[in-house]
C-alpha cells in the first residue's frame, strides 16, 4: 500500500539515524591511517552494505533489501550479515513489489559518533498524495545493538520521481552542517541539514536519459570544504545534454552553485581521491565515451583510449587554482593495464579509491563487468592501478596496476559467461589491520543470484568469496543480483 511518508526534522544530538551528513577533511588523506566509516555495528571493524534491490521480500518480488556484512577479524563475508528491509521494525515502509529498496546505499558515519549509519534508496516506493515510484530514502540508524531507530530522509514529489536511485552524503556547507545529496529522475536534490532545521534546495534539473545521476564528493577547489560532483548524459536526443558538473555551496544564496563544467562527456561512475599525492582531490571518470562527438573539447581524453571503457581523470590543485587544467586517459591498451581493449568491456564501469600500498597517494580500484575472459563473454574483470607521482599514469605514460577475475590463481570460482565480476567495486578495512581491503560483486554469477568477492589487502592470495547462499540469505531461487551496489570505507 502506499506510504504517507514523513519527512523529520533531523538534529545533530539526536540518535544517529536522526543526523544526515559526514564531514570530509580538507585535501587528500592518503597518508593517514584510514578511518573507520561503515562500522554499523560499533565493533571497531568497517562493515559492507550490499544493495539487492531486486531481492525479494516476504514474497514481493523485487521489494528489495540491504544486506550488512559485518566486518571482523577474517574479514567481511566470515562472520555473517543482517538484513535489512522495510519489515524490519525501525525501518518506516512495509515491503512492496518494485519497490526496489537498496537500489543505491551509502555507509558512513553521519554523525561522528563511531558507528555508521545506513542510508538506502527506494525509487520504486509508491507515496500517498505523490503517486507511483515518486521514492523515497530512508535512513536506518547503527547501534551495538542492532539496527537503531531509521527515518525518512526525504520522498519525491510526483510519481515517477524516483527519488533514491542514487545517494551520497558529506559536509558541504561547512561547519559541519550535514547534506544528503539525492538523485532522481532528471533531476538531483540536496537536503541540508543545519542544526535542528533543514532545508531542501535543487542541485541540477535536466533531462539525464532515463538513469540514475551519478554522484561523489571530494574537496575539488582545496578550500577545506566538500564540494559535489554529479554527472549525467542523454544520447539520440536533439536537447542532448550530457555533462560532468562540480558545485559547492554558496552561503549567501543558500544553495548550490555550479563552478566547474566538462561537457559532452557522459560517464558512468565517479571517485574522488588524491592519485598524484599533492594534497588536492582528483576526480576520476569512469567509462568516460563523448556523446556529441563534436570532436572539439575531447572531454574523455583521446578518443582511441575510449574504446572499451576509457577512465578520464582530472587532477586538482592548489586553492584558487584551475581544476582540471591536467588530465590523464588510460584503458586496457595503456601500458602496464593488463588486458586489450574491446567493445563491451565497460572498463571503468565501477570505481572506487583507497590507497592499498599506505604510500601517501590513492589507488583506484575500476570493474569493467563487460569484459570477456578467454571465450566467456561478459565474465568481467577489476584492476587495481596504483597512485604514484604524477598521478595513475608515469611520466612516460604508463599505468603501474593489477587485473583480477574469477580465473585469477587464488581467486575462488571460475570465469563464466555473464556473470559481471567488476559490475561494482568498493573497499574498507574490514579485518581492521591497517590495510585496506577491496571488495568485487558479481551480480550474475550462479544464474544472477549473484555474489562478493573479499581480496584481502588488494591482493588475490587468500582471497574468499560470499554469496545469499553462504550468508543463509533466504529466496535463493530467484535471481537477486547480489553485489551491485556496494558500500564500505
Amino acid at each position: 500500500m502506499p506510504h504517507n511518508c514523513r519527512i523529520l526534522t533531523y538534529a545533530i544530538a539526536a540518535a544517529a539515524a536522526a543526523t544526515a551528513g559526514l564531514v570530509f577533511p580538507p585535501g587528500a588523506t592518503a597518508a593517514a591511517t584510514p578511518t573507520v566509516t561503515s562500522d554499523f555495528n560499533g565493533d571497531g571493524y568497517a562493515d559492507l552494505a550490499v544493495g539487492v534491490p531486486g531481492g525479494t521480500v516476504g514474497g514481493k518480488a523485487k521489494a528489495g533489501y540491504v544486506n550488512v556484512v559485518w566486518g571482523g577479524p577474517r574479514g567481511v563475508g566470515a562472520h555473517g550479515s543482517i538484513r535489512v528491509t522495510q519489515a524490519t521494525p525501525e525501518v518506516p515502509g512495509t515491503p512492496e513489489a518494485g519497490d526496489r529498496f537498496g537500489a543505491s546505499v551509502a555507509l558512513t558515519d553521519l554523525n561522528g559518533d563511531g558507528i555508521a549509519e545506513l542510508l538506502a534508496g527506494v525509487p520504486g516506493e509508491d507515496v500517498t498524495d505523490r503517486g507511483t515510484d515518486a521514492g523515497m530514502v530512508i535512513a536506518v540508524g547503527g547501534s551495538k545493538g542492532g539496527p537503531g531507530p531509521g527515518s525518512t530522509v526525504l520522498t519525491g514529489p510526483a510519481a515517477s520521481a524516483a527519488y533514491g536511485t542514487s545517494v551520497a552524503a558529506a559536509d558541504l556547507t561547512g561547519g559541519d552542517n550535514k547534506v544528503i545529496v539525492i538523485g532522481g529522475t532528471d533531476k538531483v536534490v540536496a537536503r541540508v541539514i543545519q542544526g535542528e532545521d533543514s532545508m531542501v534546495t535543487t542541485v541540477v534539473a535536466a533531462p539525464m536519459g532515463g538513469r540514475a545521476p551519478v554522484l561523489a564528493t571530494g574537496d575539488f577547489d582545496s578550500d577545506g570544504i566538500g564540494d559535489l560532483a554529479v554527472a549525467y548524459w542523454t544520447a539520440g536526443n536533439p536537447n542532448t545534454q550530457s555533462h560532468v558538473r562540480l558545485w559547492k555551496w554558496d552561503a549567501d544564496r543558500a544553495e548550490m552553485a555550479n563552478f566547474w563544467n566538462t561537457d559532452n562527456a557522459g560517464v558512468t561512475a565517479l571517485a574522488a581521491g588524491d592519485f598524484d599525492g599533492d594534497g588536492h582531490d582528483d576526480l576520476a571518470l569512469g567509462e568516460c565515451r563523448e556523446i556529441a562527438d563534436e570532436n572539439i573539447d575531447d572531454p574523455c581524453g583521446p578518443e582511441k583510449l575510449a574504446q572499451g571503457g576509457g577512465i578520464h581523470i582530472h587532477y586538482g590543485g592548489p586553492a584558487g587554482g584551475s581544476f582540471g587544467s591536467r588530465a590523464q586517459t588510460l584503458n586496457q591498451d595503456t601500458a602496464g593495464v593488463p588486458g586489450v581493449a574491446e567493445d563491451g568491456d565497460r572498463f571503468g564501469a565501477s570505481l572506487a579509491v583507497t590507497d592499498v600500498n599506505r604510500d601517501g597517494r590513492d589507488d583506484l580500484i575500476a570493474g569493467a563487468p563487460g569484459e570477456a575472459i578467454g571465450s566467456k563473454a561478459g565474465a568481467g574483470a577489476a584492476w587495481l592501478l596504483y597512485g604514484g607521482a604524477q598521478g595513475l599514469l608515469d611520466a612516460g605514460g604508463a599505468a603501474r596496476s593489477v587485473a583480477w577475475n574469477q580465473d585469477t590463481p587464488g581467486v575462488p570460482g571460475v570465469a563464466e559467461a555473464g556473470d559481471a565480476f567488476g559490475a561494482a567495486v568498493a573497499s574498507g578495512d574490514g579485518n581492521a589491520d591497517g590495510v585496506p581491503d577491496v571488495t568485487v560483486g558479481s551480480p550474475g554469477e550462479n544464474a544472477s543470484l549473484g555474489a562478493a568477492w573479499l581480496l584481502r589487502s588488494g591482493s588475490a592470495g587468500g582471497s574468499t568469496a560470499f554469496s545469499p547462499r553462504t550468508l543463509g540469505l533466504p529466496d535463493l531461487s530467484t535471481a537477486q543480483k547480489y553485489g551491485k551496489p556496494l558500500s564500505s570505507r
